[in-house]
Protein backbone atom coordinates (compact mmCIF):
# COMPACT_ATOMS: atom_id res chain seq x y z
CA UNK A 1 0.00 0.00 0.00
CA UNK A 2 1.34 3.41 -0.94
CA UNK A 3 1.44 6.06 1.73
CA UNK A 4 -1.08 8.84 1.56
CA UNK A 5 0.19 12.37 1.99
CA UNK A 6 -0.97 15.79 3.08
CA UNK A 7 0.67 19.10 2.20
CA UNK A 8 1.20 21.97 4.64
CA UNK A 9 3.28 25.09 4.77
CA UNK A 10 4.70 24.07 8.16
CA UNK A 11 4.76 20.73 9.97
CA UNK A 12 5.74 20.70 13.65
CA UNK A 13 6.92 17.48 15.29
CA UNK A 14 5.85 17.51 18.94
CA UNK A 15 3.05 19.26 20.86
CA UNK A 16 5.13 20.47 23.78
CA UNK A 17 5.68 24.10 24.79
CA UNK A 18 7.94 24.96 21.85
CA UNK A 19 5.89 23.21 19.17
CA UNK A 20 2.60 24.70 20.34
CA UNK A 21 4.12 28.16 20.76
CA UNK A 22 5.38 27.93 17.17
CA UNK A 23 1.95 26.87 15.92
CA UNK A 24 0.21 29.69 17.79
CA UNK A 25 2.68 32.31 16.58
CA UNK A 26 2.48 31.15 12.97
CA UNK A 27 -1.29 31.40 12.96
CA UNK A 28 -1.20 34.76 14.74
CA UNK A 29 1.12 36.12 12.07
CA UNK A 30 -0.99 34.62 9.30
CA UNK A 31 -4.05 36.41 10.67
CA UNK A 32 -2.16 39.69 11.04
CA UNK A 33 -0.70 39.64 7.54
CA UNK A 34 -3.55 38.05 5.63
CA UNK A 35 -1.09 35.53 4.16
CA UNK A 36 -2.44 32.15 5.18
CA UNK A 37 0.07 29.67 6.63
CA UNK A 38 -1.19 26.12 7.02
CA UNK A 39 0.17 24.44 10.15
CA UNK A 40 0.09 20.81 11.30
CA UNK A 41 1.33 19.56 14.68
CA UNK A 42 2.06 15.87 15.25
CA UNK A 43 2.09 14.44 18.78
CA UNK A 44 3.12 10.85 19.54
CA UNK A 45 1.24 10.78 22.87
CA UNK A 46 -2.35 9.58 22.95
CA UNK A 47 -3.35 13.19 23.65
CA UNK A 48 -1.60 16.51 23.99
CA UNK A 49 0.11 16.52 27.38
CA UNK A 50 0.21 12.72 27.74
CA UNK A 51 4.01 12.64 27.50
CA UNK A 52 4.74 16.01 29.12
CA UNK A 53 6.75 15.68 32.30
CA UNK A 54 8.33 18.66 33.99
CA UNK A 55 8.73 20.02 37.52
CA UNK A 56 7.17 22.46 36.89
CA UNK A 57 7.62 26.04 37.97
CA UNK A 58 6.86 28.17 34.92
CA UNK A 59 8.45 31.53 34.28
CA UNK A 60 5.76 33.37 32.27
CA UNK A 61 8.07 35.65 30.28
CA UNK A 62 7.56 33.96 26.90
CA UNK A 63 3.87 33.33 27.53
CA UNK A 64 3.41 37.03 28.27
CA UNK A 65 4.86 37.77 24.84
CA UNK A 66 2.89 35.07 23.03
CA UNK A 67 -0.55 35.52 24.61
CA UNK A 68 -0.56 38.70 26.74
CA UNK A 69 -4.14 38.08 27.89
CA UNK A 70 -3.51 34.48 28.96
CA UNK A 71 -5.23 35.07 32.31
CA UNK A 72 -8.43 36.13 30.59
CA UNK A 73 -8.20 33.11 28.29
CA UNK A 74 -8.13 30.72 31.25
CA UNK A 75 -4.53 29.54 31.18
CA UNK A 76 -3.98 27.01 34.00
CA UNK A 77 -1.46 29.12 35.90
CA UNK A 78 -3.32 29.11 39.19
CA UNK A 79 -0.64 28.96 41.88
CA UNK A 80 1.93 31.78 42.06
CA UNK A 81 5.06 30.97 44.02
CA UNK A 82 4.48 32.33 47.52
CA UNK A 83 7.50 31.05 49.44
CA UNK A 84 10.66 29.11 48.70
CA UNK A 85 13.48 27.38 50.52
CA UNK A 86 16.78 25.76 49.56
CA UNK A 87 18.20 22.97 51.74
CA UNK A 88 21.60 21.34 51.80
CA UNK A 89 21.17 17.79 53.09
CA UNK A 90 23.50 15.47 54.94
CA UNK A 91 22.37 11.95 55.73
CA UNK A 92 20.59 12.99 58.91
CA UNK A 93 20.49 16.80 58.93
CA UNK A 94 19.44 19.72 56.76
CA UNK A 95 20.78 23.25 56.49
CA UNK A 96 18.67 26.04 55.04
CA UNK A 97 20.44 28.51 52.76
CA UNK A 98 18.89 32.01 52.79
CA UNK A 99 17.16 32.52 49.45
CA UNK A 100 18.24 36.20 49.14
CA UNK A 101 21.86 35.03 49.14
CA UNK A 102 21.26 32.74 46.16
CA UNK A 103 21.81 33.98 42.58
CA UNK A 104 18.73 35.80 41.26
CA UNK A 105 18.47 33.27 38.43
CA UNK A 106 17.57 30.57 40.96
CA UNK A 107 14.81 32.54 42.67
CA UNK A 108 11.15 32.11 41.75
CA UNK A 109 9.32 35.33 42.60
CA UNK A 110 6.76 35.97 39.86
CA UNK A 111 6.70 32.36 38.67
CA UNK A 112 3.86 29.83 38.81
CA UNK A 113 3.61 26.21 39.95
CA UNK A 114 1.85 24.43 37.10
CA UNK A 115 1.05 21.14 35.49
CA UNK A 116 2.97 21.60 32.25
CA UNK A 117 0.81 18.91 30.67
CA UNK A 118 -2.28 20.98 31.41
CA UNK A 119 -0.57 24.13 30.14
CA UNK A 120 0.13 22.30 26.87
CA UNK A 121 -3.48 21.12 26.65
CA UNK A 122 -4.59 24.73 27.02
CA UNK A 123 -2.03 25.91 24.45
CA UNK A 124 -3.33 23.29 22.02
CA UNK A 125 -6.81 24.75 22.39
CA UNK A 126 -5.44 28.19 21.56
CA UNK A 127 -3.58 26.86 18.52
CA UNK A 128 -6.63 25.04 17.19
CA UNK A 129 -8.82 28.10 17.73
CA UNK A 130 -6.40 29.99 15.48
CA UNK A 131 -6.63 27.32 12.78
CA UNK A 132 -3.71 24.99 13.42
CA UNK A 133 -4.35 21.27 12.96
CA UNK A 134 -3.14 18.99 15.78
CA UNK A 135 -2.96 15.21 15.46
CA UNK A 136 -2.23 13.31 18.69
CA UNK A 137 -1.51 9.60 18.57
CA UNK A 138 0.76 9.84 15.52
CA UNK A 139 4.49 9.33 15.93
CA UNK A 140 6.82 10.93 13.40
CA UNK A 141 9.19 8.10 12.54
CA UNK A 142 11.00 9.22 9.39
CA UNK A 143 12.28 12.48 7.90
CA UNK A 144 11.38 13.13 4.27
CA UNK A 145 13.86 14.84 1.93
CA UNK A 146 13.75 16.57 -1.42
CA UNK A 147 15.97 15.43 -4.29
CA UNK A 148 18.35 18.22 -3.29
CA UNK A 149 18.60 16.91 0.27
CA UNK A 150 16.44 19.47 2.04
CA UNK A 151 13.96 18.36 4.69
CA UNK A 152 10.51 18.06 3.11
CA UNK A 153 8.40 16.86 6.04
CA UNK A 154 8.01 13.66 8.01
CA UNK A 155 6.25 10.32 7.79
CA UNK A 156 4.40 8.64 10.63
CA UNK A 157 4.85 5.06 11.77
CA UNK A 158 3.09 2.25 10.01
CA UNK A 159 0.21 1.02 12.16
CA UNK A 160 -0.76 -2.62 12.60
CA UNK A 161 2.69 -4.20 12.33
CA UNK A 162 3.23 -7.38 14.36
CA UNK A 163 6.25 -8.04 16.55
CA UNK A 164 7.77 -10.23 13.82
CA UNK A 165 7.37 -7.45 11.25
CA UNK A 166 4.39 -8.95 9.46
CA UNK A 167 1.26 -6.97 8.69
CA UNK A 168 -1.71 -7.60 10.97
CA UNK A 169 -5.36 -7.21 10.07
CA UNK A 170 -6.08 -3.51 9.86
CA UNK A 171 -2.54 -2.65 8.78
CA UNK A 172 -2.17 0.96 7.68
CA UNK A 173 0.98 2.42 6.18
CA UNK A 174 2.29 5.62 7.66
CA UNK A 175 1.20 8.95 6.27
CA UNK A 176 3.51 11.55 4.78
CA UNK A 177 3.14 15.10 6.10
CA UNK A 178 4.91 17.21 3.52
CA UNK A 179 5.92 20.77 4.29
CA UNK A 180 7.89 23.75 3.03
CA UNK A 181 9.39 23.96 6.50
CA UNK A 182 9.49 21.39 9.31
CA UNK A 183 10.11 22.33 12.92
CA UNK A 184 11.41 19.60 15.22
CA UNK A 185 10.11 20.00 18.76
CA UNK A 186 10.66 16.43 19.92
CA UNK A 187 11.91 17.30 23.38
CA UNK A 188 15.09 15.99 24.95
CA UNK A 189 17.05 13.44 22.87
CA UNK A 190 14.67 13.43 19.92
CA UNK A 191 15.26 10.40 17.72
CA UNK A 192 14.74 12.28 14.44
CA UNK A 193 16.87 15.14 15.74
CA UNK A 194 19.83 12.78 16.27
CA UNK A 195 19.62 11.78 12.60
CA UNK A 196 19.41 15.41 11.54
CA UNK A 197 22.47 16.28 13.64
CA UNK A 198 24.48 13.61 11.84
CA UNK A 199 23.17 14.39 8.35
CA UNK A 200 23.71 18.15 8.52
CA UNK A 201 26.68 18.27 10.92
CA UNK A 202 24.71 20.35 13.41
CA UNK A 203 27.04 19.48 16.32
CA UNK A 204 30.16 20.68 14.54
CA UNK A 205 29.63 24.11 16.15
CA UNK A 206 28.92 22.98 19.73
CA UNK A 207 29.88 20.71 22.59
CA UNK A 208 28.14 17.38 22.86
CA UNK A 209 24.94 17.39 24.89
CA UNK A 210 24.95 16.21 28.50
CA UNK A 211 21.86 15.00 30.35
CA UNK A 212 20.15 14.30 33.63
CA UNK A 213 17.27 12.03 34.44
CA UNK A 214 14.34 13.61 36.21
CA UNK A 215 11.98 11.44 38.27
CA UNK A 216 8.73 12.84 39.53
CA UNK A 217 5.74 11.84 41.62
CA UNK A 218 2.45 13.63 42.19
CA UNK A 219 1.31 13.40 45.81
CA UNK A 220 -1.86 14.29 47.65
CA UNK A 221 -0.57 15.53 51.00
CA UNK A 222 -2.09 15.59 54.44
CA UNK A 223 -3.65 19.09 54.53
CA UNK A 224 -1.62 19.85 57.64
CA UNK A 225 1.57 19.37 55.58
CA UNK A 226 0.44 21.32 52.53
CA UNK A 227 1.46 24.92 51.85
CA UNK A 228 0.09 26.16 48.54
CA UNK A 229 2.69 28.04 46.51
CA UNK A 230 5.68 26.64 48.43
CA UNK A 231 8.83 25.71 46.46
CA UNK A 232 11.57 23.56 48.01
CA UNK A 233 14.86 22.57 46.40
CA UNK A 234 17.72 20.60 47.88
CA UNK A 235 21.21 19.38 47.05
CA UNK A 236 23.61 17.09 48.86
CA UNK A 237 22.51 13.72 50.24
CA UNK A 238 21.85 11.12 48.90
CA UNK A 239 24.31 12.08 46.12
CA UNK A 240 28.03 11.97 46.79
CA UNK A 241 30.05 15.05 45.95
CA UNK A 242 31.11 13.73 42.53
CA UNK A 243 27.53 13.15 41.37
CA UNK A 244 25.25 15.94 40.17
CA UNK A 245 21.84 15.71 41.73
CA UNK A 246 19.12 17.49 43.63
CA UNK A 247 15.45 17.54 44.48
CA UNK A 248 12.37 19.66 43.93
CA UNK A 249 9.08 19.77 45.82
CA UNK A 250 6.37 22.11 44.55
CA UNK A 251 3.08 22.59 46.39
CA UNK A 252 0.23 23.27 43.97
CA UNK A 253 -3.49 23.58 44.68
CA UNK A 254 -5.89 20.97 46.16
CA UNK A 255 -3.36 19.70 48.74
CA UNK A 256 -1.22 18.30 45.93
CA UNK A 257 2.54 18.49 45.52
CA UNK A 258 5.09 17.48 42.92
CA UNK A 259 8.01 15.57 44.44
CA UNK A 260 10.99 14.93 42.22
CA UNK A 261 14.67 14.23 41.91
CA UNK A 262 17.26 14.83 39.18
CA UNK A 263 20.48 12.83 38.75
CA UNK A 264 23.14 13.85 36.25
CA UNK A 265 23.75 11.03 33.78
CA UNK A 266 27.50 11.59 33.87
CA UNK A 267 27.63 9.63 37.15
CA UNK A 268 30.52 7.17 37.58
CA UNK A 269 29.25 4.34 39.78
CA UNK A 270 27.48 1.63 37.72
CA UNK A 271 25.79 0.38 40.91
CA UNK A 272 23.89 3.68 41.21
CA UNK A 273 20.15 3.58 40.53
CA UNK A 274 18.57 7.02 39.99
CA UNK A 275 15.12 5.60 40.79
CA UNK A 276 16.28 4.17 44.12
CA UNK A 277 18.20 7.33 44.99
CA UNK A 278 14.93 9.22 44.54
CA UNK A 279 13.09 6.79 46.81
CA UNK A 280 15.84 7.03 49.41
CA UNK A 281 15.75 10.84 49.30
CA UNK A 282 12.12 10.79 50.45
CA UNK A 283 13.18 9.10 53.70
CA UNK A 284 15.31 12.04 54.82
CA UNK A 285 14.16 13.52 58.17
CA UNK A 286 13.52 16.89 56.47
CA UNK A 287 11.32 15.30 53.77
CA UNK A 288 9.54 12.26 55.15
CA UNK A 289 7.26 14.17 57.59
CA UNK A 290 5.89 16.21 54.68
CA UNK A 291 4.83 13.01 52.88
CA UNK A 292 3.64 11.09 55.94
CA UNK A 293 -0.09 10.47 55.73
CA UNK A 294 -0.17 11.46 52.06
CA UNK A 295 -0.90 9.38 48.96
CA UNK A 296 1.14 8.99 45.80
CA UNK A 297 -1.06 9.54 42.73
CA UNK A 298 1.20 9.42 39.69
CA UNK A 299 4.79 8.77 38.61
CA UNK A 300 6.96 9.55 35.60
CA UNK A 301 10.53 9.93 34.42
CA UNK A 302 12.22 11.85 31.61
CA UNK A 303 15.71 12.77 30.53
CA UNK A 304 16.52 16.47 30.43
CA UNK A 305 19.22 18.46 28.65
CA UNK A 306 21.88 19.94 30.92
CA UNK A 307 24.51 21.03 28.41
CA UNK A 308 23.23 24.60 28.21
CA UNK A 309 24.80 27.33 26.08
CA UNK A 310 27.86 25.33 24.96
CA UNK A 311 25.72 22.42 23.76
CA UNK A 312 23.22 24.29 21.60
CA UNK A 313 23.84 22.94 18.07
CA UNK A 314 23.36 24.70 14.76
CA UNK A 315 19.61 25.28 14.76
CA UNK A 316 18.68 25.64 11.09
CA UNK A 317 19.25 23.45 8.03
CA UNK A 318 17.66 23.25 4.58
CA UNK A 319 13.91 22.89 5.07
CA UNK A 320 13.77 22.90 8.85
CA UNK A 321 14.97 23.88 12.30
CA UNK A 322 15.29 22.65 15.88
CA UNK A 323 13.27 24.36 18.61
CA UNK A 324 12.81 23.88 22.35
CA UNK A 325 14.37 21.11 24.37
CA UNK A 326 15.30 19.07 21.31
CA UNK A 327 17.99 21.74 20.81
CA UNK A 328 18.79 21.94 24.53
CA UNK A 329 17.62 25.34 25.81
CA UNK A 330 17.24 24.31 29.47
CA UNK A 331 18.67 26.85 31.93
CA UNK A 332 20.38 24.59 34.47
CA UNK A 333 20.64 27.00 37.45
CA UNK A 334 16.97 27.91 37.01
CA UNK A 335 15.99 24.26 36.44
CA UNK A 336 13.66 25.65 33.78
CA UNK A 337 13.33 25.26 30.03
CA UNK A 338 9.67 25.82 29.21
CA UNK A 339 9.97 29.60 28.84
CA UNK A 340 13.03 29.30 26.59
CA UNK A 341 11.34 26.51 24.62
CA UNK A 342 8.31 28.70 23.96
CA UNK A 343 10.46 31.65 22.91
CA UNK A 344 12.53 29.62 20.45
CA UNK A 345 9.35 28.22 18.92
CA UNK A 346 8.08 31.77 18.53
CA UNK A 347 11.34 32.94 16.94
CA UNK A 348 11.33 30.08 14.44
CA UNK A 349 7.71 30.84 13.57
CA UNK A 350 8.49 34.51 13.03
CA UNK A 351 11.44 33.58 10.81
CA UNK A 352 9.28 31.34 8.63
CA UNK A 353 6.50 33.91 8.38
CA UNK A 354 9.01 36.61 7.40
CA UNK A 355 10.41 34.46 4.59
CA UNK A 356 7.03 33.35 3.34
CA UNK A 357 5.77 36.94 3.29
CA UNK A 358 8.62 37.66 0.88
CA UNK A 359 7.51 34.93 -1.48
CA UNK A 360 9.83 32.20 -0.19
CA UNK A 361 9.11 28.85 -1.86
CA UNK A 362 10.37 26.85 1.11
CA UNK A 363 13.13 24.34 1.79
CA UNK A 364 15.71 27.03 2.51
CA UNK A 365 17.87 27.48 5.60
CA UNK A 366 16.34 29.72 8.27
CA UNK A 367 19.40 31.86 8.89
CA UNK A 368 17.11 34.57 10.23
CA UNK A 369 16.08 32.18 13.04
CA UNK A 370 19.74 31.62 13.94
CA UNK A 371 20.26 35.39 14.03
CA UNK A 372 17.11 35.92 16.09
CA UNK A 373 18.38 33.42 18.67
CA UNK A 374 21.81 35.08 18.87
CA UNK A 375 20.23 38.46 19.65
CA UNK A 376 17.49 37.17 21.99
CA UNK A 377 17.10 37.06 25.75
CA UNK A 378 17.29 33.25 25.48
CA UNK A 379 20.89 33.49 24.24
CA UNK A 380 21.77 36.03 26.94
CA UNK A 381 20.16 33.94 29.69
CA UNK A 382 21.91 30.71 28.67
CA UNK A 383 25.24 32.50 28.23
CA UNK A 384 25.18 33.77 31.80
CA UNK A 385 24.35 30.30 33.13
CA UNK A 386 26.86 28.43 30.97
CA UNK A 387 29.57 27.55 33.51
CA UNK A 388 27.68 26.04 36.44
CA UNK A 389 27.10 22.53 35.12
CA UNK A 390 30.59 21.95 33.66
CA UNK A 391 32.08 23.35 36.88
CA UNK A 392 30.34 20.67 38.97
CA UNK A 393 31.48 17.98 36.54
CA UNK A 394 35.09 19.13 36.87
CA UNK A 395 35.34 19.95 40.57
CA UNK A 396 32.44 18.18 42.24
CA UNK A 397 29.18 19.51 43.63
CA UNK A 398 30.56 21.56 46.53
CA UNK A 399 33.28 23.48 44.69
CA UNK A 400 31.31 23.57 41.45
CA UNK A 401 28.20 25.03 43.09
CA UNK A 402 30.36 27.54 44.99
CA UNK A 403 32.05 28.60 41.77
CA UNK A 404 28.74 28.79 39.92
CA UNK A 405 27.08 30.75 42.70
CA UNK A 406 29.89 33.31 42.80
CA UNK A 407 29.91 33.58 39.02
CA UNK A 408 26.16 34.23 38.87
CA UNK A 409 25.81 36.30 42.04
CA UNK A 410 28.89 38.52 41.87
CA UNK A 411 29.71 38.63 38.16
CA UNK A 412 26.29 38.07 36.61
CA UNK A 413 27.61 35.13 34.59
CA UNK A 414 29.98 37.43 32.67
CA UNK A 415 33.36 35.93 33.57
CA UNK A 416 35.47 36.01 30.39
CA UNK A 417 35.83 32.26 29.85
CA UNK A 418 33.63 29.31 29.03
CA UNK A 419 34.08 25.88 30.58
CA UNK A 420 33.38 23.01 28.21
CA UNK A 421 31.87 19.58 28.74
CA UNK A 422 34.69 17.07 28.78
CA UNK A 423 32.97 13.69 28.57
CA UNK A 424 29.79 12.31 27.05
CA UNK A 425 27.55 10.68 29.66
CA UNK A 426 28.07 7.16 28.30
CA UNK A 427 31.85 7.51 28.75
CA UNK A 428 31.93 8.14 32.50
CA UNK A 429 31.13 4.77 34.11
CA UNK A 430 33.93 3.06 36.00
CA UNK A 431 34.22 -0.74 36.28
CA UNK A 432 31.83 -2.21 38.82
CA UNK A 433 34.61 -3.88 40.83
CA UNK A 434 36.27 -0.47 41.37
CA UNK A 435 33.15 1.23 42.75
CA UNK A 436 31.25 0.71 46.01
CA UNK A 437 28.00 -1.20 45.92
CA UNK A 438 24.96 0.66 47.21
CA UNK A 439 22.52 -0.89 49.66
CA UNK A 440 19.13 0.57 48.89
CA UNK A 441 16.31 0.15 51.44
CA UNK A 442 13.38 -2.02 50.47
CA UNK A 443 10.23 -0.06 49.60
CA UNK A 444 7.75 0.44 52.41
CA UNK A 445 4.85 1.13 49.98
CA UNK A 446 3.95 4.25 51.96
CA UNK A 447 6.77 6.66 51.24
CA UNK A 448 8.94 4.54 48.96
CA UNK A 449 7.90 2.20 46.15
CA UNK A 450 9.25 -0.22 43.57
CA UNK A 451 9.59 0.33 39.83
CA UNK A 452 6.72 -1.81 38.62
CA UNK A 453 4.10 -0.24 40.90
CA UNK A 454 5.44 3.13 39.76
CA UNK A 455 5.13 2.28 36.08
CA UNK A 456 1.57 1.12 36.74
CA UNK A 457 0.49 4.56 37.96
CA UNK A 458 2.18 6.23 34.98
CA UNK A 459 -0.61 4.66 32.90
CA UNK A 460 1.99 3.36 30.46
CA UNK A 461 0.61 1.20 27.70
CA UNK A 462 1.93 -0.12 24.40
CA UNK A 463 0.28 -2.32 21.82
CA UNK A 464 1.78 -5.66 22.85
CA UNK A 465 2.10 -7.21 19.39
CA UNK A 466 4.32 -4.62 17.72
CA UNK A 467 8.04 -4.51 16.92
CA UNK A 468 10.20 -3.81 19.98
CA UNK A 469 11.08 -0.12 19.80
CA UNK A 470 14.21 -0.53 21.93
CA UNK A 471 16.79 -1.99 19.59
CA UNK A 472 20.27 -3.40 20.13
CA UNK A 473 22.98 -2.81 17.56
CA UNK A 474 24.72 -5.94 18.86
CA UNK A 475 22.75 -8.51 20.88
CA UNK A 476 25.92 -9.87 22.51
CA UNK A 477 27.12 -6.67 24.20
CA UNK A 478 24.84 -6.65 27.29
CA UNK A 479 26.00 -10.06 28.51
CA UNK A 480 29.49 -10.35 27.04
CA UNK A 481 30.68 -6.78 27.72
CA UNK A 482 28.40 -4.76 30.00
CA UNK A 483 27.66 -7.53 32.52
CA UNK A 484 31.25 -8.48 33.43
CA UNK A 485 32.57 -4.91 33.29
CA UNK A 486 29.66 -2.85 34.69
CA UNK A 487 27.26 -5.45 36.12
CA UNK A 488 24.95 -4.39 33.22
CA UNK A 489 23.93 -0.93 34.42
CA UNK A 490 20.73 -0.88 32.32
CA UNK A 491 19.16 -2.87 35.17
CA UNK A 492 19.57 0.21 37.36
CA UNK A 493 19.63 3.34 35.21
CA UNK A 494 16.27 2.50 33.64
CA UNK A 495 13.50 3.91 35.90
CA UNK A 496 10.83 1.58 34.52
CA UNK A 497 12.18 -1.99 34.88
CA UNK A 498 12.54 -2.34 31.11
CA UNK A 499 15.89 -4.14 31.25
CA UNK A 500 16.62 -7.31 33.21
CA UNK A 501 19.36 -9.89 33.41
CA UNK A 502 17.67 -13.22 34.12
CA UNK A 503 19.39 -16.48 34.97
CA UNK A 504 18.58 -20.12 35.51
CA UNK A 505 17.78 -21.25 39.05
CA UNK A 506 21.41 -22.09 39.69
CA UNK A 507 22.54 -18.60 38.64
CA UNK A 508 23.96 -19.68 35.31
CA UNK A 509 23.12 -18.76 31.73
CA UNK A 510 22.50 -14.99 32.08
CA UNK A 511 20.19 -13.50 29.47
CA UNK A 512 19.31 -9.88 28.68
CA UNK A 513 15.57 -9.25 28.59
CA UNK A 514 13.87 -6.12 27.25
CA UNK A 515 10.40 -5.45 28.68
CA UNK A 516 9.57 -2.76 26.12
CA UNK A 517 5.95 -2.54 27.27
CA UNK A 518 7.19 -0.82 30.48
CA UNK A 519 9.00 2.01 28.66
CA UNK A 520 8.03 5.51 29.83
CA UNK A 521 9.97 7.12 26.95
CA UNK A 522 12.57 8.73 29.21
CA UNK A 523 15.43 8.04 26.71
CA UNK A 524 17.94 7.29 29.52
CA UNK A 525 19.02 4.00 27.93
CA UNK A 526 19.77 5.71 24.63
CA UNK A 527 21.99 8.16 26.52
CA UNK A 528 23.76 6.13 29.22
CA UNK A 529 24.47 2.74 27.65
CA UNK A 530 28.30 2.59 27.78
CA UNK A 531 28.68 1.12 24.29
CA UNK A 532 25.84 3.18 22.78
CA UNK A 533 24.31 -0.14 21.85
CA UNK A 534 20.68 0.63 22.78
CA UNK A 535 18.77 2.70 20.24
CA UNK A 536 15.42 4.21 21.21
CA UNK A 537 13.01 4.36 18.27
CA UNK A 538 9.40 5.50 18.13
CA UNK A 539 6.77 2.88 18.91
CA UNK A 540 3.28 3.07 17.44
CA UNK A 541 1.66 6.43 18.05
CA UNK A 542 -0.39 6.65 21.23
CA UNK A 543 1.90 4.29 23.14
CA UNK A 544 3.82 5.14 26.28
CA UNK A 545 2.77 6.97 29.44
CA UNK A 546 -0.45 8.92 29.87
CA UNK A 547 0.32 11.53 32.48
CA UNK A 548 -2.61 13.27 34.16
CA UNK A 549 -1.89 16.62 35.81
CA UNK A 550 1.88 16.09 35.55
Amino acid sequence: MEREYMDYDVVIVGAGPSGLAAAIRLRQLAAESGNDISVCVLEKGSEVGAHILSGAVLEPRALNELIPDWKDKGAPLNVPVADEKFLFLTETKSYSLPVPLLPPQTQNHGNYIVSLGNVCRWMAEQAEALGAEIYPGFAAAEVLYTEDGAVAGVATNDMGVARDGSQKDGYMPGMELRAKYTLFAEGCRGSLTLDLERRFGLREVSDHQTYGIGLKELWELDPAQHKEGFVLHSSGWPMDDKTWGGSFIYHLENNQAYVGYVVGLDYQNPHLSPFDEFQRFKLHPAIKPMLKGGKRISYGARALNEGGFQSVPKLAFPGGALIGCTAGFLNVPKIKGSHTAMKTGMMAAESIAERMAGGDAGYGTLDNYEEAYRTSWVHDELYKARNLRPATARWGMTLGMLYGGLDLKLFGGRLPWTLHHQHADHETLKPADQMPKIDYPKPDNEITFDRLSSVFISNTNHEEDQPVHLKLNDDSIPIEHNLPLYDEPAQRYCPAAVYEVVRDDDGSNPRFVINAQNCVHCKTCDIKDPKQNIVWTTPEGGGGPNYPNM
